[in-house]
């Protein structure tokens, strides 16, 4: 009870943290410029937004099918020793990345400038000390640009309310730019609304919503089929059904829990903090306990052995070590996430879960080959046909993933400006469906059956041969063959000499 109540209590933290994190609610809390090139810069957010035309025919003067960007409050603030000069404007430019090239300059085909040079200023370009920006050519009236400037004395600067209407299906990205070097430490304070037309979620996101609602059936639909062999055949259950029991438990809350993340972030615009957190840890737990039971059974635990032995602790520390690994990584990608964007920690917090992932392929391939050999030498048939189709899934499963990689690799390092984000959920979803897959022929191979406990280990000597593969050997007639003191003493020791090699695997 003193455990149950205590992660009662954690649960009830988690769920009522006033951390909620704005989604496409960007939210500038006293961000600061930071220099780029010639210029100070303020990232305000990248997300793919669809453009919905509008409906003629309906009356309503709702808005909820128009695609927008608004700036709400957008104030800048300086330090008041700062504040005994004018300055020139304060930019924010929003473009979309199909017009990346309207923003900057360079003179005589040096390097690329974004505020106005004064090389650029006398080929009459452009105002110096301004940022460099024109109309796109293909895109009439874009970039928006806008903007406000300080007189002599203000510590503040606000910018006057405004929505742009989205026209165009794109990657659109909003930067808040300066050219004073004099504001070194200006800040932005405010928040901008980003919406779509069905709702909050970031483009790249809101194919995820109806993906998790279909993940869940299909979870639904494989308990279902598993509980109910599960209760037919309780007597008859293993100790390996009971731990896919619980991947299938993990795996349903874990879809529910996003689809309900994705839902409501898509209807409010708010990311729930909770529930995020939460569908993150299952979905770890899933991951982590999968991969630990496919381990155990590639070492043949319950099957050919009663116990890991020695390596229990080291098969602990491994799945703690990758639960870590990937809980942390997996926190950083989803809570907080604002922007359609991947940061460069992604890619560092990603290194450690790749390598445990690949030790884990290496253990367990290399645990099955013994198995299998050990299942050979004995001659049970019925185990050794179930792991061999166990082996080839689990092949099988290594070939698409690391074929996928490569794609992954490739799609995310021809796409540096995500231009093909309308794409990119089929990175994530590709995984779930790929484990889901998995799961399901692990299902199929060990669903409950009333010959379930002949998979057992059992240490009764009765598992020399198969039923099927004795009444082959069986002879019409009875043979006696002599065996001497010496050939049992013989035997007893190799049988000894096999039991020391468990133990110590």
């Amino acid at each position: 009870m003193p455990l149950l109540d205590s992660l009662t209590a954690i649960s009830l933290l988690l769920f009522l943290r006033v951390l909620c994190v704005h989604g496409s609610l960007h939210n500038y809390a006293g961000l600061k410029f930071t220099k780029k090139g010639n210029a100070y810069v303020v990232h305000g957010g990248s997300e793919g937004i669809y453009y919905s035309h509008p409906n003629l025919n309906d009356s309503k003067s709702s808005s909820n099918g128009d695609a927008y960007i608004k700036f709400e409050k957008i104030v800048f603030r300086r330090p008041q020793e700062a504040s005994n000069f004018s300055t020139g404007m304060i930019y924010a430019i929003l473009f979309e990345v199909d017009d990346r090239e309207t923003i900057g300059g360079s003179a005589y085909g040096g390097q690329r400038a974004i505020c106005c040079t004064a090389d650029l200023a006398k080929l009459g370009a452009c105002k110096e000390g301004e940022v460099i920006h024109r109309l796109s050519t293909t895109n009439p009236g874009w970039p928006e640009v806008f903007g406000v400037s300080f007189d002599v004395n203000d510590e503040t600067s606000t910018m006057q309310p405004r929505s742009v209407q989205i026209t165009r299906t794109g990657m659109y990205n909003l930067y808040f730019m300066h050219c004073e070097p004099r504001l070194v430490d200006l800040v932005v304070e405010g928040e901008t609304i980003w919406k779509n037309p069905n709702g909050y979620l970031p483009g790249r996101m809101a194919p995820l919503l109806n993906f998790y609602g279909f993940m869940s059936l299909a979870f639904l639909v494989l308990g279902i089929f598993w509980f109910s062999q599960y209760a037919r055949f309780w007597k008859e259950v293993l100790h390996l059904q009971n731990c896919i029991t619980l991947v299938i438990t993990l795996g349903m809350l874990e879809m529910a829990l996003w689809y309900f993340d994705y839902a409501e972030f898509n209807e409010s615009g708010v990311r729930p903090t909770g529930i995020t957190i939460w569908a993150v840890t299952f979905g770890t737990i899933k991951r982590t306990v999968s991969r630990l039971i496919i381990l155990t059974v590639s070492m043949g635990y319950g099957v050919v052995r009663p116990t890991l032995g020695g390596l229990t602790s080291k098969v602990v520390m491994l799945g703690g070590t990758f639960f870590v690994a990937s809980e942390v990584l997996e926190l950083v990608e989803h809570v907080g996430a604002v922007s359609d964007l991947s940061g460069k920690a992604m890619l560092f917090l990603s290194l450690p879960v790749a390598v445990l992932d690949a030790f884990f392929v290496l253990w367990i391939f290399t645990s099955l080959s013994s198995t299998l050999n050990k299942l050979q030498a004995k001659r049970m048939m019925a185990k050794l046909d179930i792991y061999r189709k166990f082996t080839n899934a689990l092949a099988v499963a290594v070939i698409v993933s690391v074929g996928w990689i490569c794609y992954e690799l490739y799609f995310k390092s021809t796409d540096i400006y995500n231009e093909q984000w309308q794409h990119a959920w089929i990175i994530p979803a590709f995984w779930h469906v790929l484990s889901f897959s998995l799961l399901c022929v692990i299902c199929a191979l060990w669903a409950p059956s009333q010959n379930s406990m002949r998979y057992a280990y059992s240490d009764d000597g009765s598992e020399e041969f198969d039923k099927d593969d004795t009444l082959t050997l069986i002879k019409p007639f009875p043979v006696s063959v002599p065996v001497s003191k010496k050939d049992v003493a013989e035997l007893r020791s190799d049988d000894e000499v096999d039991l020391e090699e468990d133990k110590t695997e």
